[in-house]
């Protein structure tokens, strides 16, 4: 089925904001991967900023659904860590442009940004995993754990990584790609760090 302009153009920019990152992309650039001129696109599209919304609203729908999918499944706790992990490292690896966008409309907006992505309907609903972890401590099955510790442990040891990619890469001297392979092998790392910290001997 032939795809309607705005969907090249959605198509496009996932494509130019994931190899270049909001910062470095060109509306232009997005227009020429779309194959139309840049008056068409600004037509959908009146700002850089207003089509990576498009484009993070369009992810973060895909990921929510995808990550209580884990929440709730009925499996060991160590398995839905791993699985976690995977799913959002990967999703921060599609969309490296991600966690800076959310952090600068954390910013401008505070509070309201952060309660209009929690009234969606597809959102991220963490606690069946925080009600597991409880039942895993409460049955000796793990390290006494906060469970919301735990959950923001998580989530900061896959985001902080892309919120410092230019600056680390800067210091420790290494290319894209290598920093790409990186971020590949954190995934598995991640999640073995975590369970290694609250396995029980």
């Amino acid at each position: 089925m032939k795809q309607s302009a705005e969907e090249k153009i959605l198509e496009a920019a996932r494509e130019v904001f994931m190899n270049k990152g909001f910062a470095a992309a060109r509306m232009q650039e997005i227009a020429d991967q779309a194959e139309i001129n840049k008056g068409l696109l600004h037509y959908y599209y009146r700002s850089k900023d207003k089509l990576f919304r498009a484009v993070f609203d369009e992810a973060f729908a895909k990921f929510a659904s995808g990550i209580n999918q884990v929440f709730e499944a009925e499996i060991p706790l160590f398995e839905k860590i791993e699985q976690f992990v995977d799913r959002y490292m990967g999703l921060l690896i599609k969309n490296p442009g991600m966690p800076g966008f959310v952090v600068s409309e954390l910013n401008q907006k505070g509070a309201a940004f952060a309660e209009e992505l929690l009234s969606r309907k597809e959102r991220p609903n963490p606690i069946p995993l925080v009600m597991q972890i409880q039942e895993e401590v409460a049955q000796g099955n793990i390290k006494p754990v906060n469970p919301s510790g735990l959950v923001l442990n998580l989530l900061s040891l896959c985001v902080f990584p892309f919120l410092v990619r230019p600056m680390f890469r800067g210091m420790m001297q290494i290319s894209e790609p290598m920093y790409d392979k990186l971020m590949e092998e954190r995934t598995r790392e991640v999640a073995e760090f975590v369970i290694s910290a609250i396995k029980k001997d």
